[in-house]
């Protein structure tokens, strides 16, 4: 379960979404579908999960850079990011392990 989801996403938007509406933030392996990511993370926190929505991210257009070397193309990295949505009254408390 460890390998599915990487790390919890801690920002400004993602702690008003998780007090307002139980919905948390993760960045999740990119092959993990959402099955599997409901599935780990009523593991992990031991809540019970209403939905999951996934994003891929990066990739994209290249990049131009102008380097000693000459130009190099650079693209940005991929991930996936899941945001899980809690049944009413269960809370993932994130801080716990930091």
């Amino acid at each position: 379960m460890q390998d599915i989801i990487k790390r919890p996403v801690l920002t400004e938007k993602s702690n008003t979404l998780s007090e307002k509406s139980n919905t948390y933030t993760f960045i999740v392996d990119k092959n993990s579908n959402k099955i599997e990511i409901k599935n780990a993370i009523e593991k992990l926190y031991n809540v019970a999960v209403d939905s999951v929505n996934t994003m891929n991210y990066g990739g994209g257009k290249r990049k131009m850079k102008h380097t000693s070397r000459g130009i190099s193309f650079q693209r940005n990295k991929l991930y996936k990011k899941a945001v899980v949505t809690v049944a009413e009254g269960d809370i993932i408390d994130l801080y716990e392990n930091i």
